[in-house]
């Protein structure tokens, strides 16, 4: 016998949903350098196996009636679909270029380019105490980045990649400004029309001919597409319907921590002492951002603020429909 309020069923409900959403986002960069192909013919393919997916999903759910598109909010959605595509091609660059779990950190350095662009382009106010969690954030950044004079005179391969996960971060915050003016449209007819965008945008960069020796990869790349472009959306924009922000942003930290794990496990990449320290600074200055959090002895109550589900992004294209990525 269920014994739990409807209220209290449902956010644990959620809860599991959203944690299996990130669990599977943290193999993602798994699928990625397993598929054998390069990051562009991943995202290419991404798109079309996720647009396939998630065309049939809408099509039996009658998400298609009452979509609440106008041709202003559809320019805006395929606009936000080519940063979004071009986003997950630099973050699988930067996994070969660096390794799945610098990447992965770095990338989440998300939430603070979402804030600086609404500060940029709607005027948005940063305070003092969002100051001090952008230096908090900094600070892990360098600590992750981990770049030494060495990385200067040795080549810029590993400098590259670095720079690669910051620029598609920067990418799914533009995603995720313009998402937020998407209210009323359902977040999983966004995301299909984003990655329906990517097919058409993407084909000059993919190189067809290499994918006739990629075998098993096809594989993979079938699963970016149903597991990682679909199925993932269809939990976490359920759960995002159940949970409060706080327990978003918490559960959301699930995503990296499986991909190092992941990391470590599959491919024996580790983070150095050093950079362990910058990891913990970056997920408090995170959740220090989407909560409110003070920066102090005295904490003030968490603000729930619209969360940008900086932490998912690689995994799936920003839909902000009533929830947000």
């Amino acid at each position: 016998m269920n014994t739990l309020k409807p209220s209290a069923s449902r956010e644990k409900t959620g809860a599991v949903e959203l944690t299996l959403a990130m669990m599977l986002s943290g193999t993602l960069g798994i699928f990625v350098i397993e598929s054998g192909a390069s990051p562009f013919n991943v995202v290419f393919f991404r798109c079309v196996f996720g647009a396939i997916a998630l065309g049939l999903y809408c099509s039996v759910h009658g998400l298609f009636r009452n979509h609440g598109f106008t041709l202003k909010k559809l320019a805006l959605a395929a606009l936000g679909g080519v940063f979004i595509v071009f986003n997950w091609a630099l973050l699988f660059e930067a996994y070969k270029s660096t390794s799945i779990s610098v990447a992965t950190v770095v990338y989440h350095t998300q939430p603070f380019y979402v804030v600086l662009l609404g500060a940029l382009l709607f005027r948005d106010k940063i305070t003092a105490v969002k100051c001090g969690w952008f230096a908090v954030a900094f600070s892990g950044l360098i600590l992750v980045a981990d770049i030494t004079p060495a990385d200067f005179t040795n080549g810029t391969h590993y400098l590259t990649g670095i720079g690669q996960a910051l620029l598609a971060a920067v990418f799914y915050a533009f995603a995720t400004i313009i998402a937020k003016r998407l209210s009323g449209v359902r977040p999983q007819l966004i995301a299909l029309v984003q990655v329906i965008v990517g097919i058409p945008l993407l084909a000059p960069f993919t190189n067809f001919h290499q994918m006739s020796g990629i075998g098993t990869g096809w594989a993979w790349l079938v699963g970016i597409g149903v597991i990682h472009t679909c199925l993932m959306y269809i939990l976490m924009y359920s759960s995002f319907q159940k949970l409060p922000t706080s327990k978003i942003a918490v559960l959301a930290f699930v995503y990296p921590a499986v991909a190092m794990l992941g990391d470590w496990a599959v491919y024996g990449h580790h983070v150095s002492a050093l950079q362990a320290l910058g990891i913990p600074l970056i997920i408090a200055a995170s959740l220090g951002i989407n909560l409110g959090w003070r920066i102090g002895p005295r904490r003030a109550a968490a603000q729930l603020v619209e969360l940008p589900l900086a932490t998912a992004s690689a995994a799936a294209p920003t839909a902000t429909a009533g929830v947000n990525r």
